[in-house]
C-alpha cells in the first residue's frame, strides 16, 4: 500500500488540493459521487482545466455555482446533511470531522456556540465541493499514511463576508492552535493568503505526519494550481510515495502504553431533571469528551441531585467550561489536570462469518494484539440472528480474519 505526501508550495487551499488529486489520477466521478449522494449535484458545475503558475503546469479546479444566491449554511444544517447522507461510514466520518473542526474554530473566534455558527465562504457550494471532493479522493486512494510539510500563511488582508480581515484569518489561527500545527514563516512577508481555512482544516484532519518521511521514493504525482499570482509558483503537489522510514519526531507516539495529560471537570447539580442531565451528558459526549459519568447523590436540604464527571482532552478544557454554563444549571465547575496511561488502539473492520463488522484492536505492551467487536455491531447481530451476545462474540472471535484498519494506532 502506498503513502501520500502533500507538498504545500508555499501554502494550501481546498481547490488546489482538489486539482492536485485529479491530476494524480483520481477520477472525476469518484470526486463527485458523494456530492451526488448528498443531493448537491444540481447546485454546481465542476471543471478541471490545464493551467500554469510561473511556467509550472498543473490543474486548476473551478466550481461554478448554479444554486442562485449563495446560501449561508449553518453548522447544524451541514451536519444534518452529512449524517443523513447515504455515504460509506469511513468517508462520512472524515467529512464530518473536517466541518466539525471548522465549526469549533469559528465558534471560538466569534464567541458563540458551535451550534449557532453560520458558515459564509465555507458554507458556499464551492467550499462544500472542495472539502467533500478532497475527502472522497483520499478515501479512494486509501493510503497507509498521509504526510505533509508545514504550510506558510502569508500576510496582508483578505476580503470576506465579515469584511476585510488580516492574514492569516482568525479561523486559520484557531485551527492551528487547536490542532497544534507547526507553520513556517519564510514567506510571511509575502502579500496574500497563502493558506485558507478550508485548506488548513483538511490538512489538520487528513494528515498523519506534518513532516515528510526521512526516506521515500516517488511513484507518481499531481499538481494543483491556485488562483492568486505570487512571485513564486502558487501550487500544491500531491505525491504517491513508498516510504521507508517514519519521521523521527513521531517515534515517541508509538510508546506503549503512552502517558498523556487530561482534564477532569465535575459539578453537582440539584435543580435539573434526570432527562435534562441525560441530554447534557450526551451533549458533552458529542462535543468530544473522552467519557462522561453521572450518579444520583444526596445534597443539601435532603435534595436528590447528580454528580457529573467529564474526562476530556486538556486542550478543550476552556471550550467545555462554556458548555457547563451554557447547557446546565450549575453555577460552578471543579477542574483538575491528571495523567493517564493508555494502550495504543485503533478501529477497523474484520471479515467474519457474519460478514464485515466493525472492531477495535488493542496493542498490549508485549506486542500481542487483542480484538473486540464494537458493541453496536454485537447488538445488531444479536437482534438479527436471535442468539445471545456471548455466542455472537464467540463466533466473531473464532472467525475473525483480514483486519482492515480505519485509522493509525493512537
Amino acid at each position: 500500500m502506498e503513502d501520500i505526501l502533500i507538498e504545500c508550495s508555499p501554502g494550501i487551499s481546498g481547490d488546489m488540493l482538489l486539482g492536485a488529486f485529479y491530476d494524480l489520477g483520481v477520477p472525476k466521478k469518484v470526486i463527485e459521487q458523494p456530492l451526488i449522494d448528498l443531493g448537491l449535484k444540481n447546485l454546481y458545475q465542476l471543471e478541471f482545466k490545464e493551467s500554469k503558475s510561473c511556467s509550472i503546469r498543473g490543474i486548476k479546479a473551478k466550481v461554478n455555482c448554479i444554486e442562485g444566491s449563495p446560501i449561508k449554511r449553518t453548522w447544524r444544517s451541514i451536519r444534518e446533511l452529512i449524517l443523513n447522507g447515504h455515504l460509506e461510514d469511513k468517508l462520512k466520518k472524515i467529512i464530518y470531522e473536517v466541518f466539525k473542526s471548522l465549526a469549533i474554530a469559528e465558534a471560538k473566534v466569534h464567541g458563540i456556540k458551535s451550534e449557532d455558527v453560520h458558515f459564509h465562504e465555507i458554507g458556499a457550494i464551492d467550499s462544500l465541493v472542495d472539502i467533500i471532493g478532497v475527502c472522497a479522493a483520499l478515501n479512494y486512494l486509501n493510503p497507509k499514511e498521509v504526510y505533509c510539510n508545514e504550510p506558510m500563511l502569508g500576510s496582508g488582508f483578505v476580503q470576506t463576508e465579515h469584511g476585510k480581515l488580516s492574514v492569516p484569518p482568525p479561523a486559520v489561527i484557531e485551527l492551528i492552535r487547536q490542532k497544534n500545527i507547526k507553520v513556517l514563516s519564510n514567506l510571511d512577508s509575502m502579500e496574500g493568503e497563502l493558506s485558507t481555512p478550508t485548506g488548513i482544516a483538511l490538512l489538520a484532519n487528513l494528515v498523519d505526519y506534518l513532516e515528510p518521511p526521512s526516506k521515500y521514493s516517488i511513484n507518481s504525482y499531481g499538481v494543483g494550481i491556485g488562483n492568486l499570482k505570487f512571485p513564486c509558483p502558487n501550487l500544491v503537489r500531491v505525491y504517491k510515495i513508498t516510504s521507508f522510514e517514519k519521521p523521527s519526531v513521531n517515534d515517541n507516539e508509538q510508546i506503549n502504553p503512552k502517558c498523556e495529560e487530561i482534564s477532569i471537570q465535575e459539578a453537582w447539580i440539584d435543580d435539573q431533571t434526570p432527562e435534562d442531565i441525560s441530554n447534557f451528558a450526551e451533549k458533552l459526549r458529542n462535543e468530544g469528551a473522552y467519557d462522561v459519568s453521572y450518579q444520583a447523590i444526596n445534597m443539601k436540604k435532603n435534595r436528590i441531585g447528580f454528580c457529573i464527571q467529564v474526562i476530556l482532552p486538556i486542550e478543550k478544557k476552556e471550550f467545555f467550561r462554556r458548555l457547563w454554563f451554557d447547557y446546565s444549571n450549575t453555577i460552578g465547575v471543579r477542574e483538575r489536570t491528571q495523567s493517564r496511561w493508555t494502550l495504543l488502539r485503533r478501529r477497523g473492520e474484520c471479515s467474519t462469518t457474519f460478514g464485515n463488522i466493525k472492531v477495535k484492536q488493542t496493542l498490549k505492551p508485549d506486542g500481542s494484539i487483542t480484538l473486540k467487536p464494537e458493541n453496536d455491531e454485537v447488538l445488531r447481530l444479536t437482534l438479527k440472528h436471535k442468539i445471545s451476545t456471548y455466542e455472537i462474540r464467540k463466533k466473531i472471535k473464532e472467525s475473525s480474519k483480514n483486519f482492515k484498519a480505519f485509522e493509525n494506532w493512537k
